[in-house]
């Protein structure tokens, strides 16, 4: 399911019927096997109910959101990579009122949505108007609420890369 190209919304909301699809489509994307605590990368990780996972080394409970372009949010990760998808294909030209038609939501949201969403592939392709330079770059995502740039930790989504594959 990592190289889905998806013609439509249809397709991408057919491989992506629940919210637990999406949260085990993220895991395997951000860790693979391995979880990875986003507080410290040598820390063990318990893994606990619902999808959430504690750090052993800072005590801190987190999930597959954590520190990502989905942290503190409560909108449906389906209405996120359905939004993530419309923008990319549409060279973010499109505005809010039509997004929140689209996904269901409020304009004030799908507001947010595209700005968190511009904001990161901005700061991991300074050309993100230029899509063959999209395409070919894969940096790892930060955290917008984080201080350290450590761009070769491994336990970030890799947004761009996730970009490319439900391009097209």
């Amino acid at each position: 399911m990592l190289f889905l190209d998806f013609q439509n919304k249809e397709q991408l909301l057919q491989a992506f019927s629940s919210e637990k699809d999406c949260i085990d489509y993220l895991e395997k994307l951000r860790w693979n096997s391995s979880i990875i605590s986003p507080f410290s990368n040598n820390s063990k990780t318990y893994v606990c109910k619902n999808n959430k996972y504690k750090c052993r080394t800072s005590g801190k409970y987190f999930n597959v959101k954590t520190k990502t372009l989905f942290h503190d949010t409560k909108i449906d990760l389906r209405k996120w990579f359905l939004a993530i998808w419309i923008i990319s294909r549409q060279d973010s030209k499109i505005n809010s009122v039509d997004l929140g038609h689209e996904l269901g939501v409020t304009q004030k949201s799908a507001w947010y949505m595209i700005k968190r969403i511009k904001l990161y592939m901005q700061k991991n392709d300074k050309t993100f108007e230029n899509r063959e330079n999209l395409v070919q770059r894969s940096e790892i995502i930060e955290s917008t609420y984080q201080k350290n740039d450590n761009p070769n930790e491994s336990n970030k989504l890799q947004l761009l890369q996730w970009l490319q594959l439900m391009k097209k």
